[in-house]
Order: C-alpha cells, then structure tokens, then sequence
C-alpha cells in the first residue's frame, strides 16, 4: 500500500469516527425518556360515546345522521336461551328524510330478523347533504344478539 492508499485510509479512519462520535457519546444519558417526559401529564377521561355510522361516505359528503335509533328486543320464543346472531341491513335515505330497510344478510334466527326489521323500520333520520343541499343516501349497520 502506498502513501496514497494509507492517507485515504486514514481520512475514512477519521471520517468515521468523526461521524459515530455523537452515537457514541450520547451513552445512557441521552435516551429516550418518554414516560418520564409525561408521567406529570394530567389525564382527562372521556365519557364513551356511541357513534351509529360513518360521518362521511366515499364521496366525502355527509352521510345519513341517525336521530332516533331503537334497537330490537329479544323475542319471547328465544328468552333464556344463549344466542350469538347477528343480521345486515342496508337504510335507503330519501333527501326528504324517507326511510327504507333492506335487509342485506339476516339472522340465522328468523325471529332476530323480524325483530330487528320491526326496530330497524322505526329509525330516523337527517337526510345526507352535498354542500347545504339533501340528496339520496345511504348506510349500512350490522346488528349483533348476543345473550349468555
């Protein structure tokens, strides 16, 4: 090796440690102290919210608000029983707030599925807007029966 080899190897030598100097002296005391950054931090607790659909549709309009959503009972024929069901249903919102139920996948139970329809068909809602106008929308819920 020549004295131009050696010279380059020293200046990658000293540009490495040049480099890797700040890594290596950062040691212990330099690490990353996130929970203790915040272990003063004040909590604030939310009240939980129920939220029965998607704000927004693909479109980025505003979807169909639900204003009064009651959910089915449990028929009669099925009380004490454990169930673990669920049905589909599609709402067709008319932008003069006309509400139509398509059932998408029911229940294995028939009686869940009546039941759910006769809760489903109660629902009500503001029409989707484009804007400030109301235009035809659309959501989907799934609803799940589970008792133990």
């Amino acid at each position: 090796m020549g004295v131009t080899g050696m010279r380059w190897g020293v200046w990658a030598a000293l540009a490495i440690m040049v480099l890797a100097a700040p890594a290596l002296a950062a040691g212990d005391s330099d690490k990353a102290t996130h929970q203790s950054d915040h272990a003063e931090d004040p909590v604030i607790l939310l009240e939980p919210i129920h939220i029965h659909g998607l704000p927004l549709n693909k479109d980025q309009q505003l979807g169909p608000v639900p204003k009064y959503t009651p959910w089915p009972a449990i028929p009669k024929s099925l009380e004490g029983q454990p169930l673990d069901d669920w049905m589909k249903a599609r709402f067709l919102v008319s932008k003069e707030a006309g509400v139509t139920v398509v059932v998408l996948e029911p229940a294995k139970h028939r009686e869940l599925t009546q039941a759910g329809l006769a809760a489903l068909n109660r629902w009500r809602f503001d029409p989707q807007l484009k804007g400030d106008d109301p235009v035809d929308g659309e959501i989907t819920v799934r609803i799940h029966f589970r008792t133990e």
